[in-house]
């Protein structure tokens, strides 16, 4: 299998916001396994927004579960998240967060430490769960891409935008 090719920042198809998934079959299903194989064969892969390969429907799939980050408490696991709403917030942590789709720069972000998530699984049915930390921060940054959003946008300040020095 090949990986999908990653847009790369400033490029106007990231900025497009995506649609719901509603058809969850096998083109769906194959579409959603290249997914996973790029994540995972890309630097830095905890995380991958459908948009981020040009594919503008809204899932994400986050996977934390190898992450040594010290906030990374708690972890799911592979989880392949369509039409993914937060409904719940508590607690701000600023984290430094760099993207597949911005692979030069990492920046100083502000999230919500802990977030309730409202989903649909990868066969449609709907999950909910709690996260916090680590794995609530890469769920936000995966959701903003559905909204057209990229971390870059959102730092905290022009000054804690920072040259990337080793992407792997």
């Amino acid at each position: 299998m090949e990986k999908l090719p990653i847009l790369q920042y400033p490029d106007e198809r990231l900025k497009k916001k995506s649609v719901e998934v509603v058809d969850f079959g096998k083109e769906f299903k194959d579409f959603v396994e290249k997914l996973k194989y790029t994540m995972y064969n890309s630097p830095g892969g905890v995380g991958i927004a459908a948009p981020q390969v040009n594919n503008h429907i809204r899932t994400i799939i986050v996977d934390t579960s190898k992450s040594t980050h010290k906030t990374n408490k708690v972890s799911h696991g592979l989880m392949v998240l369509s039409n993914p709403k937060i409904i719940y917030t508590e607690g701000e942590i600023i984290f430094r967060e760099g993207c597949m789709s911005v692979p030069d720069y990492t920046g100083n972000v502000k999230r919500f430490y802990y977030i309730k998530v409202e989903a649909l699984d990868e066969n449609g049915k709907l999950i909910t769960f709690d996260t916090e930390g680590f794995e609530a921060v890469v769920i936000q940054h995966e959701i903003d891409h559905l909204e057209g959003k990229v971390f870059i946008e959102k730092v905290v300040s022009p000054k804690d935008i920072f040259k990337r020095k080793v992407y792997k």
